[in-house]
């Protein structure tokens, strides 16, 4: 490989969340950070060096951005998702929270119902219920390991809450699908069919295990397109996340009008100068990068894989398709939330994500960041599962 994705990278001290800040949160100083999803990994050089380029300027006045903004993440998108879009459907925001919490309250009224399907991503269910809208659950199906959808329970809760907006997780986090094909149709047709529109969360979109691909919701049919609020962002990618930028597209005009009366709302304007030429530089020369990533990844994936299936077999790992999050499922252990995360913070040291903040469905399962070096990797691994009754010879 042409990048180093084994290099252990000191972070604390920079202010990380995921490392400085483990003790106010209650957390042991030692525990291993596996859990908010940003990655121990350098951005590709290619974004220092724009980011350093802007600051030898020295000066940081109001920015803006022209046409090659555009371009790049027009051409990022087009190249690897055969999905074009125009200048005209493009918002920047701060983020893709942001973004979405912009659109919730830019389409729907106080009391409105918006569907999500659980367990998902935590800021959806506080974002609706921040903002004072209806939440509405049509809960993934779990079987056998994998995790799908009832379609015949997602038109029934629609009709029933008098759904306004769905939020679409794809890939989804933390369950680690990459919807089909099929699946997304079938989701949107409903959708179209009940005048409800999607909020598409799409910033895991470039990540894709072998055998499975991301299609952009709004590419898979032109209603779907004129129906649906499609949020991106290179923080996930390129791990840009606390230079805070998000590319969020709307073709319907009415619909973006909407939107943009609610951003003017928030008095937000334009994103900072770093974040531009991080995003810019991400996309236009990040692309080797990613490619390496998704391979050091996958790598990853299987090394925890074939660890829990020889270490640790009562654990069962939902397969993964999609995403640097790994869903591990612990109830075989027969423990309660607060048992579990005991044994595997304070015992294992290893600091993952407690499964019932993605919705009571996750009850007894934790989310696992596989974003780092192969060796701190393997450390986690043996700590957590020493940590467990009969596993303490390993080593």
């Amino acid at each position: 490989m042409k990048y180093n994705f084994d290099e252990i990278i000191d972070r604390r001290g920079s202010h990380s969340i995921k490392y400085d800040f483990a003790v106010k949160k209650g957390i042991p100083e030692d525990a291993i950070p596996m859990w908010v999803a940003d990655m121990d990994f350098k951005s590709p050089p290619a974004v220092s060096e724009a980011v350093i380029k802007a600051g030898q300027h020295g000066v940081f006045g109001y920015t803006n951005n022209k046409y090659d903004y555009f371009s790049a993440v027009y051409n990022w998108f087009k190249t690897r998702f055969h999905w074009e879009t125009e200048f005209e459907w493009l918002v920047k925001t701060p983020g893709v929270v942001f973004a979405i919490a912009a659109a919730i309250r830019a389409l729907t009224d106080p009391g409105d119902g918006v569907l999500i399907q659980r367990p998902v991503y935590h800021p959806f269910t506080d974002l609706i219920n921040v903002n004072r809208r209806k939440l509405v659950n049509s809960p993934l199906i779990y079987e056998n390991g994998s995790y799908s959808i009832d379609f015949n329970d997602f038109e029934a809760m629609i009709l029933d809450n008098k759904v306004k907006l769905f939020l679409l997780c794809s890939p989804h986090n933390p369950v680690s699908r990459v919807w089909t094909k099929e699946e997304l149709i079938r989701m949107g047709d409903i959708c179209i069919k009940h005048g409800v529109i999607i909020v598409a969360d799409e910033i895991h979109c470039d990540f894709t295990y072998p055998g499975y691909r991301h299609h952009v919701f709004a590419s898979l049919k032109d209603e779907f397109s004129d129906y649906t609020i499609t949020c991106t962002a290179p923080s996930k990618t390129f791990n840009l996340a606390g230079l805070q930028a998000a590319n969020i597209f709307i073709a319907n005009k009415e619909i973006r009008r909407k939107y943009l009366e609610e951003i003017k709302r928030t008095g937000y304007s334009q994103i900072s100068l770093t974040a531009s030429a991080a995003c810019q530089a991400s996309y236009n020369h990040g692309s080797q990068w990613l490619d390496e990533l998704n391979s050091y990844l996958e790598g990853n994936m299987y090394i925890v894989k074939s660890f829990l299936a020889d270490e640790m077999p009562k654990v069962q790992l939902t397969e993964p398709q999609g995403t640097y999050l790994l869903w591990l499922d612990f109830r075989n252990f027969n423990l309660s939330d607060d048992e579990l995360e005991d044994i595997i913070i304070n015992k294992a040291k290893v600091w993952l994500n407690k499964g019932s903040i993605f919705g009571i469905e996750g009850k007894g399962f934790q989310r696992m960041n596989i974003a780092l070096p192969r060796s701190v990797l393997k450390k986690a691994l043996r700590q957590l599962a020493q940590a467990f009754p009969g596993n303490e010879t390993i080593d």
